[in-house]
């Protein structure tokens, strides 16, 4: 795959990659994260930035209907980072309380916890979901 850079108007780059629908693209999801948030100085929002999109790459995998998924890595602030995982499926992301018994149900938990802010857009015949940190230079 290829990794697209975008000027943005807060004169950093964003980063996004097309990856396959499948469990291997969560690390490479990992390392765009981390590498931006290295290449911008921010890396106090890389460790936090990897476990989201970890767990929004894992929601995609499970929910969307076909195709591959867009990871974007932005600085839409200089003390900001956005990190968005869009797919084709149109079911937009809820959160939930889990049962005790359950394996699953608990990433937006995580990602609610760690982020700043999060949500979803509808994005053509699917979504895109985002969340964002406060990071530190």
């Amino acid at each position: 795959m290829t990794v697209t850079t975008t000027p943005r108007p807060t004169g950093h780059p964003g980063y996004s990659e097309t990856l396959p629908r499948e469990p291997e693209s969560a690390a490479t999801a990992r390392r765009l994260v981390r590498a931006a948030c290295t290449a911008w100085g921010l890396e106090s929002a890389a460790e936090n930035g990897a476990l989201i999109v970890s767990e929004l790459v894992a929601n995609a995998l499970q929910h969307a209907e076909r195709g591959r998924i867009r990871v974007r890595v932005e600085r839409p602030e200089p003390d900001k980072v956005r990190v968005t995982v869009a797919d084709l499926s149109p079911a937009r992301p809820e959160l939930c309380t889990p049962k005790d018994d359950e394996e699953g149900g608990r990433g937006l938990i995580l990602v609610a916890e760690l982020a700043a802010d999060w949500g979803s857009k509808k994005r053509g015949q699917g979504k895109a979901v985002w969340a964002e940190l406060e990071g530190r230079r």
